[in-house]
């Protein structure tokens, strides 16, 4: 069974103006796509056929480049998606507002954190919001296409919010501005989705 590019659950132009149509498009389109199929090209015959993403991803050995590359640009771009709504913005609630609170002492502070772990992401990378043990919660960064799923990345736990910093995520609209996209995904983050990610993995 084939690994599939899925549909975004909204509209090209649905996250406007924080996330223009073009880069939607062509993200979703042709570098999720991308990571989809040589996804598939390169476990095609081999063990992790017919497994899960998660269960490849937690397994997996990081010198195979091919898979922790696209299969990390697999994963990451579906839960990219779902954690953004043009309906977005706000704040959590519920546990996972009390969990920030916990981890970070307040949702303003959290949300300073995870920016900067955005902004400062040397080159691409993804930001993540993870869930651990006992329903903890921690900010951590990675390189590339990496993410705290697989072994041995420094940043350990469930993703269950992730912002792409690589370039092709914000560059025709914001240029080298980095910090004012990461200060326009607030206006976008789906919350709901991401609180019941919290509840699935506590």
């Amino acid at each position: 069974m084939s690994f599939e590019l899925p549909k975004l659950p909204y509209a090209f132009d649905a996250l406007e103006p924080h996330i223009d149509a073009k880069t939607m498009e062509i993200h979703h389109d042709k570098h999720h796509q991308g990571y989809t199929d040589k996804l598939n090209d390169a476990i095609q015959g081999t063990e992790m056929e017919g497994k899960t993403i998660e269960n490849i991803l937690t397994n997996l050995d990081m010198e195979n480049k091919a898979v922790r590359n696209n299969g990390g640009g697999y994963y990451n771009h579906n839960l990219f998606w779902q954690v953004m709504s043009p309906n977005g913005g706000g704040k959590p609630s519920g546990d996972l507002a009390k969990a920030i609170e916990s981890a970070f002492g307040s949702f303003d502070a959290f949300k300073e954190k995870f920016s900067e772990a955005a902004k400062t992401q040397f080159g691409s990378g993804w930001a993540w919001l993870c869930v651990q043990d006992e329903g903890k919660v921690e900010i951590c960064s990675t390189p590339n296409q990496d993410n705290p799923l697989m072994p041995n990345v420094g940043c350990e736990g469930t993703p269950i919010l992730g912002l792409d910093v690589w370039e092709h995520a914000y560059y025709l609209k914001y240029q080298n501005k980095r910090p004012d996209y990461v200060g326009a995904f607030w206006n976008v983050i789906n919350w709901e989705e991401v609180s019941a990610r919290y509840a699935a993995n506590k």
